[in-house]
């Protein structure tokens, strides 16, 4: 009865759980590497269509607009539909996967929560020991997602340059990165940016540090920080 009063929710739920199977079987090729591109593939399209549904459920008024698009872009749901986009007729790269894994377990678990809660407050206690040590470790989980969206920056310049890239995907993933430095609801993409630049200033200010080295770690952080979108 919960399941089918939460139609929606209980569509993503499923989404979830199905893109957590196909990225499991992708980074842990038990049925051979040439099923696993094609897990890879379909753990992005339930991530483009478990976004698409939570896009939906935020905005359940489509209109064909300017305006609707700039409100549909703030949302974290309509990012990684896009990152989904990105990356789903790509070369499979293990890192991007990692995102809508995590994401997905991290959603699906709450809502298994949820669904528990619904069979009764003493079901499963061995599921609901590992969800709530799944939610313990939330922050950490999220911090390694958002520096995982990082250096997924570099690493579409690199299969660009080593032709398992196209040449618009490295602008289009840019495109993606600053929407989640703006992310009104996760911070944490923002936060891992200042982490990091306050640890390679802390290394390079060291007497050991090579002069040459200095300058170009700073030149660097000067582009990256130019490049960086203003947030509100």
């Amino acid at each position: 009865q919960f399941l089918m009063a939460n139609k929606l929710d209980t569509a993503m739920w499923i989404s979830r759980l199905f893109t957590v199977y196909c990225s499991a079987l992708f980074v842990l090729p038990l049925l051979g590497l040439h099923e696993a591109a094609s897990f890879y593939q379909r753990a992005l399209l339930a991530n483009a269509l478990t976004s698409a549904l939570r896009l939906h459920q935020r905005l359940p008024h489509f209109q064909l607009s300017r305006a609707f698009l700039a409100q549909a872009l703030l949302e974290d749901s309509c990012h990684y539909l896009l990152y989904s986009l990105i990356f789903v007729n790509s070369y499979p790269v293990t890192m991007s996967i990692f995102p809508i894994l995590l994401f997905s377990l991290l959603h699906a678990a709450t809502y298994t929560k949820k669904v528990l809660d619904a069979r009764g407050s003493n079901s499963l206690p061995f599921l609901r020991n590992l969800l709530e040590k799944l939610n313990a470790n939330q922050q950490n989980i999220l911090k390694f997602i958002a520096c995982n969206e990082i250096f997924l920056m570099p690493a579409t310049v690199f299969m660009l340059f080593s032709g398992q890239g196209s040449l618009l995907q490295p602008f289009i993933y840019y495109r993606f990165l600053t929407l989640r430095y703006s992310s009104r609801r996760n911070p944490y993409c923002r936060t891992l940016f200042t982490e990091l630049r306050i640890v390679v200033e802390h290394l390079i200010m060291k007497p050991s540090c090579p002069v040459f080295v200095r300058r170009l770690c700073l030149s660097s952080i000067s582009f990256i920080s130019r490049l960086a979108p203003t947030v509100a």
